[in-house]
């Protein structure tokens, strides 16, 4: 259940509309900043993957839970798995997205072909 608000907020300030012009600015320093750390700190904010790990550390911190065992071997199960779910949610919501932009594109498309059907037909009526 973890993974779900890790990919959320991952996607999130990674992704969309709310966060664009923070990201705009990560990706700007990670791509011109003075120094190695700079870019990379940056970096982590315009990369889902990225940054899934450190939102999942973050999770882990404030949960405490652990998978399989009740020491570190257990938080870096918990903490790999964790990355890796949340990073399967994200492909699925990306592919979702993916397809509802294609069948917006379509619809469009045919909603287009129609007008211009209608208006031939309007056009040869009056002809």
């Amino acid at each position: 259940m973890l993974s779900i608000p890790v990919a959320s907020v991952a996607w999130t300030v990674t992704h969309e509309e709310i966060f664009r012009e923070p990201r705009e600015y990560a990706k700007r320093q990670s791509q011109s900043g003075a120094s190695i750390g700079r870019r990379k700190f940056f970096y982590l904010f315009t990369c889902e993957f990225c940054f899934s790990h450190y939102v999942s550390a973050f999770a882990l911190l404030i949960t405490r839970f652990r998978l399989l065992y009740p020491d570190w071997r257990g938080l870096l199960i918990a903490w790999l798995s964790l990355v890796w779910i949340a990073n399967v949610y994200m492909a699925v919501f990306a592919n979702l997205r993916l397809d509802i932009h294609h069948e917006r594109l379509a619809i469009e498309e045919k909603g287009l072909h129609l007008q211009e059907k209608k208006d031939e037909w309007r056009s040869d009526r009056t002809a």
